[in-house]
Parts: C-alpha cells; sequence; structure tokens
C-alpha cells in the first residue's frame, strides 16, 4: 500500500493548529524537530500530567487528506495542520493499517505506527460540531476513531510534500490500531 505526502506542519509552541512547512526533519527516536511533541518520553500535557516518564509513543502524528472531504461534506471546513498533524497523506488507508507498520517516507524516513490518535474536545473548540465528525460508533456500537495516527520516528530524514509513503506491514499476525 502506498500513497503521497500533501502537506508536512510542524510548531515549537503549544497550539491546536500547526503551520504547513516547506519540509521538516525527522529526528530518529525523537520525532519533528523543533516540534513541540517531539522527544523520548511524552509530551502531550495531559500525558505528562499522568505520567511523565512514559516513552512518547506520539511523536508524529499523519492524517489521511481524504478526511478533509468527508467532514467538508457535513459543513466543515480542514485544512492540512489544523488538526494538529505534522504530516497529511493521500491515497494510504492509514487507519487500516496494523500496529507496527512501518511507513517508508521519501529517501530516508521511516516511522513506526504506534495506535491511533484519541480525539479530544480541542477539536470542537477548532470547530463546533466536528469532534462528532472524527469520532463515533459503528454499528455494532464500537467507537471509531478517524482523527489520524501516531508514529515513533525509527529512521530520521526529510519529508515534503509530494514525497511518496511507502507501507511494510509486520510478519506474524496484526493487531488493529487502538489509541496511544
Amino acid at each position: 500500500m502506498s500513497g503521497r505526502v500533501t502537506a508536512v506542519s510542524s510548531n515549537g509552541e503549544y497550539s491546536f493548529t500547526k503551520p504547513n512547512r516547506d519540509s521538516v526533519r525527522l529526528l530518529a527516536g525523537l520525532g519533528v524537530e523543533g516540534d513541540v511533541h517531539a522527544g523520548v518520553t511524552v509530551k502531550h500535557r495531559s500525558r505528562v500530567a499522568q505520567d511523565p516518564t512514559q516513552p512518547n509513543l506520539r511523536q508524529v502524528h499523519l492524517i489521511h487528506e481524504e478526511l478533509f472531504a468527508e467532514v467538508g461534506e457535513e459543513g466543515f471546513k480542514v485544512a492540512p495542520g489544523d488538526l494538529g498533524e505534522n504530516i497529511t497523506t493521500r491515497g494510504i488507508d492509514l487507519l487500516g493499517l496494523p500496529v507496527g507498520t512501518l511507513l517508508r517516507i521519501g529517501d530516508s524516513a521511516v516511522l513506526e505506527v504506534t495506535g491511533l490518535r484519541n480525539p479530544c474536545l480541542q477539536i470542537d473548540n477548532f470547530q463546533d460540531g466536528l469532534l462528532k465528525q472524527v469520532v463515533g460508533r459503528d454499528q455494532a456500537g464500537n467507537i471509531v476513531r478517524k482523527a489520524g495516527i501516531m508514529s515513533i520516528v525509527r529512521e530520521g530524514g526529510v519529508v515534503r510534500p509530494g514525497d511518496t509513503v511507502e507501507s511494510e506491514l509486520p510478519s506474524g499476525p496484526h493487531r488493529p490500531l487502538d489509541r496511544v
């Protein structure tokens, strides 16, 4: 399965949205260079409050651009970086990947998928009612999270819009993504 990077975003300050960049540099074991969420241990405020020594499984946030069209049909206007993601993709089913999938991006970067982003109330602060569009329930009543996936950086490199994204599934039985 493959796709393409459509935008890259980062922010050195805590804010919900992240400005788009011409490129971002991924640092092995840390995340996006200069991004507030980069680090070996957790950086998201709620996680730091629980236990600041937890490993950072949320170094890089990816969202599929197709989500923007989906919520657009319901009247919401969302663009790359608006939901705080670092990498926006097109053409790859991010939500369908199993835990441990490797994403090879551009010339050298490799991410390991750790789980789903758990959408929070800040999404409704961004646009009222948007949270219901990115988290809901399926026919069986199970929670469905659509606000992207989280990953850690296995191999660093520069990522730019237009770069290819190639997925490499893990061996053995696949574990479906869950929130991290």
